[in-house]
Parts: C-alpha cells; sequence; structure tokens
C-alpha cells in the first residue's frame, strides 16, 4: 500500500496547481446566463467553485439560498451563509476544506486506478486510510493554489465590502503560511462599463488590494452567471506569470523558482 500511496502522490504533483473560485455574493443573480450551470462548465475545466452567502439581518431570501446552493453543488465546491462579521474566518475554512475535498477526490481517482474500480479512501482499512489522509494533508500544505475571487459589488452589498475586504486579506496571510505557492485574482461584478471587471491581475499578495478597494464602484444588477463564465476564462487566458507580475511581486516568483 505504500507503493501506492506514493503512485497517488506522485500522480498529483505532476497535474499541477489546485484551482478555485471564490464567489463572495449576498444576493440572487438576475441578468445573464444560469450561474449552477457555469458553475458545472467551471467544475469539468478543472476549477472548483465555492460560494460565501453574506448575510445582514437574514436578508437572504430562499431563492438566494437555493441558487447559492446550487453554484456550489454543481461546481464541485462548498457553501457556507454567514454574517458579514464572521466572514474572515468564513472565507479561510471554506478555502481550506474545498482544497482537502478536492485532493480527497484526487485521491479517490487514483485509489480506483490502482486497485480496483470501486476503491475509496472510506474503504480501506483504518491504517491505510490514516496514511491516505497524510497524504492528502501534506499535499494541502505543498501543492500550488490559485484562488480567482469573485466579488459581488451590486448595491445591496455596498456596506459588506469592508469587511470582504479585511477577509481576503486575512485569507492571504493564511495561505501564504503554506509552504505552496499561492496566486490570487479578483473579479468584479458588475463593473463600471460592463458586467464583469478586472480588480487585480494575478499576483502572490493580496495586500494589493488596499490600493484598489476604496476605488470600487457599486451596482445595481447582479450577473452572478456572466461574472462566473468570464472567470472561467480568466484561468485560461492566463499567459506566463511572468507577463502578469509587477516587478515587485517578479522578484517574489523568481525567488520562489
Amino acid at each position: 500500500m505504500d507503493r501506492a500511496v506514493a503512485i497517488m502522490e506522485g500522480s498529483f504533483m505532476k497535474k499541477g496547481t489546485l484551482k478555485q473560485i471564490l464567489l463572495i455574493t449576498d444576493g440572487c443573480s438576475n441578468k445573464g446566463e444560469d450561474p449552477v450551470a457555469m458553475a458545472a462548465l467551471a467544475k469539468e475545466s478543472g476549477i472548483t467553485v465555492n460560494v460565501i452567502g453574506v448575510m445582514e439581518n437574514d436578508a437572504i431570501d430562499e431563492k438566494g439560498l437555493r441558487e447559492i446552493e446550487g453554484i456550489a453543488a454543481s461546481g464541485g465546491g462548498i457553501s457556507q451563509v454567514v454574517f458579514a462579521e464572521a466572514l474572515s474566518q468564513t472565507v479561510q475554512m471554506v478555502t481550506r476544506k474545498a482544497m482537502t475535498q478536492t485532493l480527497q477526490g484526487v485521491v479517490n481517482r487514483e485509489l480506483r486506478q490502482i486497485l480496483g474500480s470501486e476503491t475509496t479512501i472510506e474503504e480501506l482499512s483504518p491504517e491505510t486510510r490514516g496514511e491516505v489522509m497524510e497524504v492528502v494533508d501534506e499535499l494541502g500544505e505543498t501543492a500550488d493554489v490559485e484562488v480567482l475571487v469573485l466579488i459581488d459589488t451590486s448595491a445591496s452589498m455596498k456596506s459588506k465590502l469592508p469587511t470582504v475586504k479585511e477577509a481576503l486579506l486575512d485569507l492571504s496571510l493564511s495561505l501564504n503560511a503554506r509552504m505552496g505557492n499561492n496566486r490570487f485574482a479578483v473579479l468584479i461584478f458588475p463593473g463600471k462599463k460592463k458586467e464583469v471587471e478586472k480588480l487585480l491581475d494575478w499576483t502572490p499578495n493580496l495586500q494589493l488590494l488596499t490600493s484598489v478597494f476604496p476605488k470600487l464602484a457599486i451596482g445595481g444588477i447582479t450577473p452572478t452567471g456572466p461574472a462566473l463564465r468570464e472567470a472561467m476564462t480568466y484561468f485560461k487566458k492566463k499567459r506566463s506569470l511572468r507577463e502578469l507580475l509587477s516587478k515587485d511581486d517578479e522578484q517574489f516568483f523568481e525567488e520562489s523558482m
């Protein structure tokens, strides 16, 4: 079984980066494609979609809650509804939990190839299962991670955006304590001139948000589906990291190679 564990670990490291979309919203989409369908397409592309619903005074209605849960389920991710005050802790928890869930899925696929079509982590002996989960935990600390944060800036989110900013800075500190490389990008919807707008290009440093967050424009519509569609292409459009990094970040990249 040690050989199987080694094969699983080596196989994942060859497959590379964990890719996540982290959608932060407080309500129902009202323009464009079905966000649940867009999340399913993201999953097919190897991108996990996680959703955090930010609640204030029980403002999320049943329709919004169903949409939040549906997007995460279709995107192979995790959904969580929270009060704004608890957002920082929740962003970190959802991101970490989704990483573990994704890694467990990878390991299960490898197990089926090595040990048989129906084998999963849960069906292993306790000792072997412990060894496999050690691999999952280690990969969670060492795998490279790309998190594209998708922020709803519709009118009802205005009072929550300062909390969102603090939560993302906390997320950056949390993930940067890992051994693996982390890269972040931030898109907002709606943008000033179009449905989706890039706020922050791929970077290892979410602290750059401190300069751009005050410039956010608040809009009325909530084009969640188009935002997810754009987020997917953003992973694909990403050219070499060196092209996208600022000079300061390029130094970070060179040091981490």
